[in-house]
């Protein structure tokens, strides 16, 4: 689990892909531990940069991401994750993927239906 996390302040970016579909959900951080808890649980960790602390995908929503696959980049800073959403969607605003919206016109709007209400989930709180 040779991993570099020089280059980000002790984190690596993870990409998590549908392991179905293979559309990104979502794009977060790692550090060594939350990398080492994914590996050890079976469920994505992730380092909070805003919180700085571990977090588990679904901890508040239940909404998990199940690992199928793990692979790194030819630096091995990166990872790809494919993964089953256990849930409607990954992203905290209700959506299945985090990447919703698409460039329109030099306009971002949103390309996709909400999957789940994410006041009822997160009640204000994502």
């Amino acid at each position: 689990m040779d991993l570099d996390y020089s280059k980000l302040n002790g984190l690596i970016t993870a990409v998590i892909q549908d392991h179905v579909s293979g559309r990104v959900l979502m794009v977060g951080y790692m550090n060594e531990e939350a990398f080492r808890r994914t590996v050890e649980t079976g469920h994505a960790t992730f380092f909070s940069r805003s919180r700085n602390k571990l977090w588990l995908k679904g901890e508040t929503s239940g909404h998990r991401l199940v690992v199928k696959d793990i692979r790194t980049d030819c630096d091995r800073d990166s990872v790809l994750i494919t993964a089953e959403a256990l849930g409607p969607g990954v992203c905290h605003d209700g959506y299945e993927s985090c990447f919703y919206r698409r460039l329109d016109d030099g306009t971002w709007k949103v390309a996709d239906p909400r999957a789940y209400d994410p006041e009822s989930v997160y009640g204000g709180q994502p």
